[in-house]
């Protein structure tokens, strides 16, 4: 299905890039996986949700508005500048390593919910043993993050966005008798369609970064480059 609100990489583009960092983007529901009436150990939403929020920052707006900073892997990249420096003084090499960027600011956050049977119902009816049925379920997934000044610990901007998961069953069944009632005949057949929980929050993340370039927009933190008059947030 397309979404209701703009593509991300359709953002207008800024005047200057951001550099931005993410240290973390966490699962904070704790919820499990729905089993036959149990939760099983594995968890119901991903456990890697900072891969689509770095995806996410580096789409926006064609790959214009954001300078994405490594920080998750911060601990990898300082041991092979460490390991490129000890090799250079070996060999007598004098070329020095470029400066890591910092971060103006950091996106704290995480997925702060996921709602099961939101919303529940269907339909079905049976004439002489024979009938279908068709039932529907909602359930929404929850994303919150927040924009934070390095330079002064300021909350700049605090964000949510929520996706629903549509799921889909449509099932017919025929049910006889047979010899006065003692035989039984059942035939069922059935089809169902579950939307992944996995595009559901990538979807929510992708929303919840479209918002906050256009609150940081209306809040005068960046501006956009060229002005639109549309739901893009540009400035009239």
């Amino acid at each position: 299905n397309e979404p209701l609100y703009d593509k991300l990489e359709e953002v207008s583009s800024p005047v200057q890039r951001v550099p931005i960092a993410v240290y973390s983007f966490t699962d904070m529901t704790g919820q499990r996986k729905p089993g036959d009436g149990t939760a099983l150990i594995s968890t119901a939403v991903t456990q890697g949700a900072h891969v689509w929020l770095l995806h996410s920052l580096k789409r926006a707006g064609g790959g214009e508005w954001f300078m994405v900073i490594e920080r998750i892997g911060l601990d990898n990249l300082l041991k092979e500048r460490q390991i490129i420096r000890q090799t250079r003084k070996t060999h007598g090499d004098k070329d020095d390593l470029k400066p890591l960027l910092f971060a103006g600011v950091l996106i704290e956050g995480g997925i702060v919910g996921y709602d099961t049977n939101t919303m529940t119902g269907g339909i079905g009816a049976r004439l002489l043993g024979i009938g279908a049925q068709e039932e529907y379920r909602e359930d929404s997934v929850s994303v919150g993050i927040r924009l934070v000044s390095v330079s002064t610990g300021e909350i700049l901007l605090a964000v949510s966005s929520e996706k629903t998961i549509l799921s889909t069953r449509l099932s017919a069944s025929v049910f006889k008798f047979l010899d006065m009632g003692t035989k039984l005949l059942e035939v069922e057949a059935g089809y169902t369609e579950n939307e992944s929980v996995t595009y559901a929050v990538r979807k929510a993340i992708d929303k919840v970064i479209i918002d906050m370039i256009s609150e940081g927009a209306k809040q005068g933190l960046w501006e956009y480059k060229e002005t639109k008059n549309d739901k893009k947030g540009g400035k009239e």
